[in-house]
């Protein structure tokens, strides 16, 4: 059985060891099932093959796809365009692949459509997301509820529907909130692998990272643990079950 390729980008320990047991949790995976590979210790394997993989998920991060490259932290650079580097052979191929919040504006910048911070950005906290009419038959979001709560904080977003993608689902603040190429290739600008715990973790990691005021942390995890987020991890184990 061909295992799933996680690419980590985060290089705080605490968040990424926690961002990994959230995806084997929330999507049902075994250790077993997955190759992890953090990207901030490590470039790509040379000898990387696709062909290996039942598909391949993106966790988030801290970087910004839409950041000038002079002011870009060396290390999320180099993150960056390994991740940008699997980009065309997955989009050609089709491949199974979940880019979830980071995921969509690598995505998304593949595609040649904009990824900035002039619009769509969101605090971090919960947000209600609705289905959209393309999302009534698709495999992955097929008979969920049509409105849900799921987790957020980005301070870049898609700013328009790459060509050739479909919209399944949006938000008011944010509209690109999950969209789809061809028939396998998935992307969501909330986190699918987050509950409240998942959050409480990211908000005292990036506290430092202005995504928030300090003295709003404490009404955040209040806020992010008070949300019902159930439809998002079925995504995700809908993805997992679908590629497996």
């Amino acid at each position: 059985m061909k295992r799933f390729l996680l690419l980590q980008l985060r290089p705080e320990t605490e968040a990424a060891d926690d961002e990994f047991a959230a995806i084997l949790r929330q999507g049902g995976l075994a250790e077993s099932e997955t190759h992890r590979l953090r990207l901030d210790r490590m470039p790509l394997p040379a000898d990387l093959r696709l062909d290996d993989y039942a598909g391949v998920i993106v966790g988030g991060g801290p970087g910004c796809v839409s950041d000038p490259p002079d002011s870009k932290d060396p290390l999320e650079a180099r993150i960056e365009a390994d991740c940008l580097a699997l980009m065309p052979e997955i989009v050609s191929r089709d491949m199974p692949f979940m880019g979830c919040c980071y995921g969509i504006g690598i995505l998304a910048h593949h595609l040649g459509a904009e990824v900035s911070k002039r619009r769509y950005s969101e605090p971090v906290g919960p947000v209600e997301c609705r289905l959209t009419d393309a999302a009534a038959g698709d495999p992955l979001t097929e008979g969920l509820d049509r409105t849900f709560t799921a987790l957020v904080g980005h301070k870049e977003a898609v700013q328009e529907l790459p060509a050739g993608a479909v919209h399944l689902v949006a938000s008011d603040p944010c509209p690109f909130q999950m969209i789809r190429v061809g028939r396998n290739v998935y992307a969501t600008q909330f986190h699918p692998e987050a509950d409240g715990d998942v959050f409480e973790t990211r908000i005292r990691v990036y506290g430092d990272r202005g995504y928030f005021a300090p003295d709003e942390a404490e009404d955040l995890i209040a806020a992010a643990h008070g949300a019902a987020v159930t439809v998002p991890p079925r995504m995700l184990a809908n993805f997992v079950a679908r590629y497996r």
